[in-house]
């Protein structure tokens, strides 16, 4: 565990019950979101680079349209 880990949750550990037990849920719903994000986006890389040949592609072919971000 990191120092500032370790310092966080020794500041942690003075508050009432009630907010402690708040903090934890909020850290572990965080953590399995995070693991939810990097297991759909490891599942997806195949998919992403298949979509960005397809993209170039279309773009060396002429068969895109230029995006001017002022006029959107």
């Amino acid at each position: 565990m990191t120092e500032l880990l370790q310092e966080a949750f020794e500041e942690a550990s003075k508050l009432p019950q009630e907010e402690q037990d708040a903090m934890a849920q909020w850290i572990l719903a965080e953590l399995a979101s995070e693991r939810k994000w990097d297991e759909a986006f490891a599942s997806s890389s195949d998919i992403l680079a298949q979509l960005a040949d397809a993209a170039l592609e279309d773009y060396e072919q002429g068969r895109t349209t230029p995006i001017e971000p002022d006029k959107l």
